[in-house]
């Protein structure tokens, strides 16, 4: 018997073990409270955030591959040129 329900269109969940610091569980347990959800639920939110920032720069770099390459040399020589230290 299966000890909760599964809502539709919500996705199976895999079990894992993870190792904390313990000041790191402590904030995560005091902000699973505070947000009614459980530890589980911060853990794969932040997870997922983490995951979505990585997306993004690897577009980002993507997108700068595309623009010329300029020498260390020619940036120097233009902030001096604009009056930047």
């Amino acid at each position: 018997m299966l000890s909760f329900i599964l809502k539709e269109n919500q996705p199976v969940m895999k079990g894992t073990t993870i190792y904390l610091d313990p000041k790191l569980h402590q904030a995560a347990k005091m902000k699973a409270i505070q947000t009614h959800a459980t530890i589980s639920d911060i853990v794969t939110e932040a997870l997922r955030f983490s995951l979505k920032e990585d997306e993004m720069d690897f577009r980002a770099i993507k997108n700068c591959a595309k623009e010329p390459v300029r020498s260390y040399e020619s940036v120097l020589r233009d902030l001096k040129r604009d009056g930047l230290p």
